[in-house]
């Protein structure tokens, strides 16, 4: 019996390491969001009345804090429920494709999005009226903002609206989640 260490493909074992390093990344992406998440609203809702803008830079941004109980951006307001069960369903699809991750700019686009998406269900699981119905903590407003009324939004929108821009950008280059180039 040979007692050797098995042979291993050099390439399998390189790409083995870089996919461990891409999901790591997206995991410390996503941590990272929901923390950052967590953090600025709990500072919101500490230091900022409800319905009471805070001017930032005059005329352009302020701090209004609101509980919305709809999506991103105050849209599908009521359906707090459904809301719930799409976040969770995201989350599992990710951690699921992060098993075949080849691209950067894939692991951070999913870990924006897996981090936008836990921090705004966490407000959902844990925050008034209660379980699966909490309300979203939105804080961040601009005022001028090109052909638009912008919505108040918070950190895990951000995160969510910049990884759907990553995603199209990766799309649109046929950048596949294993790295791969699609169509070239």
């Amino acid at each position: 019996m040979d007692d050797s260490p098995a042979v291993t493909d050099g390439v399998a074992d390189a790409r083995g390491t870089r996919r461990r390093g891409l999901t790591a990344l997206l995991a410390v992406t996503a941590v990272s969001v929901v923390l950052l998440d967590q953090i600025t609203k709990f500072l919101a809702v500490r230091n900022l009345t409800e319905n009471v803008p805070v001017g930032v830079i005059p005329g352009l941004f302020q701090f209004h804090l609101i509980r919305n109980s709809g999506a991103a951006f105050s849209m599908a307001t009521g359906m707090t429920w459904l809301l719930t069960v799409i976040a969770i369903v995201v989350t599992v699809v990710i951690v699921r494709i992060s098993r075949r991750l080849g691209s950067l700019g894939w692991a951070l686009a999913l870990g924006l999005l897996l981090g936008g998406a836990v921090g705004n269900l966490t407000d959902r699981l844990a925050r008034e009226p209660g379980f699966g119905r909490g309300h979203v903590v939105d804080f961040i407003e601009y005022l001028k903002f090109p052909f638009m009324d912008f919505p108040i939004f918070n950190v895990a929108d951000s995160c969510i609206v910049v990884a759907a821009a990553v995603i199209a950008l990766l799309g649109l280059r046929g950048i596949g989640l294993d790295g791969s180039r699609v169509g070239g």
